[in-house]
């Protein structure tokens, strides 16, 4: 793997614990408004609806709609149903702009640092850049470059969203590393050119539940974090 250039990464369930962060911003606003909700599945419902929107983008039934637009779509569609109903306009995008404020796992910041010693670091994410450079900007992520989806003008797993991303890093796809904890994102990457390292993160839907099962699959590497990741790559 001595040709690898740049490290690309998949970030809700990679890097930040978009599952836990929900849950915590949907109990900070139930104090505030006194409102008693079951944010857990909250949380999931909302997430549930990311990929049926992204596709509707990808098979042309919407224009182009970045993710923070997809977000307020499906939040609104589940607002009723949690009895968030009475939240103003700015309540409703303040939660909204959750996703803006997600928490990084544990070993996320130091495993980048030190990946970062020896690889560009990129994102390679479905979020669009306004979502992804504040979550950064709160969490200590140090990106050398925001791309992805926004960017590319495709949303995983289409092709152009890994070579476009290359591309723009100036490298081969075989120069890219993508790193992902969802087996779909790395087969995907894998079909473009990229080489490919599994993290596992078995909490991303929650203690009760399975994380991806994609660590089985036939990666480059696998890691059970980005500081085993980065001992790996010798960083």
């Amino acid at each position: 793997m001595d040709d690898i250039r740049a490290l690309t990464f998949d970030v809700f369930g990679t890097v930040v614990d978009w599952r836990g962060s929900l849950i915590r911003e949907g109990e900070m606003l139930g104090r505030k408004k006194g409102i008693e909700a079951d944010w857990a599945a909250f949380a999931d419902a909302w997430r549930g609806l990311y990929q049926p929107l992204m596709e509707r983008v990808r098979a042309g039934q919407l224009p182009w709609t970045k993710l923070d637009e997809l977000h307020r779509i499906g939040l609104d569609s589940i607002l009723s149903r949690f009895e968030l109903g009475d939240l103003d306009e700015h309540e409703i995008d303040e939660l909204n702009r959750a996703w803006h404020r997600l928490d990084p796992w544990p070993d996320a910041v130091e495993g980048l640092k030190r990946l970062k010693r020896k690889y560009v670091l990129a994102t390679l994410s479905n979020g669009n850049v306004a979502l992804l450079v504040n979550m950064a900007k709160r969490a200590g992520l140090p990106w050398d470059a925001v791309l992805g989806a926004e960017v590319a003008r495709a949303y995983k797993p289409q092709p152009e969203a890994y070579t476009r991303t290359a591309e723009f890093l100036g490298l081969k796809p075989e120069q890219c590393m993508m790193v992902a904890a969802h087996g779909g994102d790395l087969k995907a990457a894998s079909e473009c050119g990229f080489r490919t390292a599994f993290v596992a993160r078995p909490l991303e839907h929650g203690p009760d539940k399975e994380g991806d099962a994609g660590g089985s699959g036939n990666w480059d590497a696998k890691a059970a974090d980005f500081n085993d990741l980065a001992k790996q790559l010798g960083c």
